[in-house]
């Protein structure tokens, strides 16, 4: 595997963002495997968490191991405080993880595959917001979207009292949230209304989590509607839950199968 730390310009955010790659190499080494040349790698985005950045996920798990077990490419992009979202008072990160950032993975990476069936996200509390934001808003990039202990419905934090200046910074006020791309109830409730191909999601979370609550409600909401896999244990806000789950979510994902059908499409 190789890493990259990735230094661009961002025209959407008018600044420059670090985004930190974990690449599989056809070449193999100690305890390491290779990659076959010339096949083409799929992709996940994984997105970080409230106080964290684009270093997380290597300081706290064992992605890269993980990702190399099934060929996987990984990109891992900060956010800062900008939740995933073009913020009331900031800068517009929706327009940057929902466009540009693909767009520049393409042009910088042509190893990656584009492929909408080798395309996945995922993340953890606000990553895990920000992975289905961009699964439910956009289903014809991603197959599969996962959230692990991810806010799942911000509208919470106004009607729990939480909405603090730094929040109303970010989403302005409940009425200016309450049916953008931001509320993923309504979101999801318009995609499934419209028919169209929605992709698989995923989502875990600690019984003694804060979060858990709003998990529920989601899972309750939605399940038998959407193709949502869902997994809980014993757990708070924590990397070791973190560390487990995203492992499962890799080994969740169908990559193999897609691979196969990649093949067949090619001869």
């Amino acid at each position: 595997m190789a890493l990259v730390h990735w230094h661009f310009y961002s025209a959407s955010l008018g600044m420059q963002r670090t985004v930190d790659v974990v690449l599989p190499q056809s070449s193999s080494g100690i305890g390491v495997g290779g990659r076959e040349q010339g096949e083409r790698v799929p992709v996940l985005y994984l997105l970080h968490g409230w106080s964290d950045d684009h270093t997380i996920w290597q300081r706290r798990t064992s992605i890269e191991r993980y990702a190399l077990d099934k060929g996987l490419a990984v990109i891992m992009p900060g956010t800062d405080l900008g939740f995933y979202t073009d913020m009331k008072y900031g800068y517009d990160f929706w327009q940057f993880f929902s466009s540009e950032l693909m767009e520049l993975t393409a042009e910088f990476f042509p190893r990656l595959s584009t492929r909408r069936e080798d395309t996945f996200v995922a993340g953890l509390s606000m990553g895990g917001f920000g992975a289905l934001k961009l699964g439910i808003n956009c289903p014809e990039r991603f197959a599969a979207a996962a959230s692990l202990s991810g806010l799942t419905d911000p509208l919470w934090q106004y009607r729990e009292g939480r909405a603090n200046d730094t929040w109303l910074n970010i989403f302005g006020g409940e009425d200016e949230l309450r049916g953008s791309e931001s509320d993923l109830h309504f979101k999801l409730e318009e995609l499934i209304a419209s028919g169209k191909p929605m992709p698989r999601f995923y989502q875990t979370c600690g019984t003694e989590d804060f979060l858990y609550p709003i998990n529920v409600e989601f899972r309750d909401k939605f399940k038998g509607r959407i193709d949502l896999t869902y997994h809980e244990e014993s757990g708070i806000h924590e990397w070791g839950y973190w560390d487990r789950n995203i492992k499962r979510i890799i080994d969740w994902l169908p990559i193999e199968a897609n691979a196969a059908d990649a093949k067949k499409e090619a001869r």
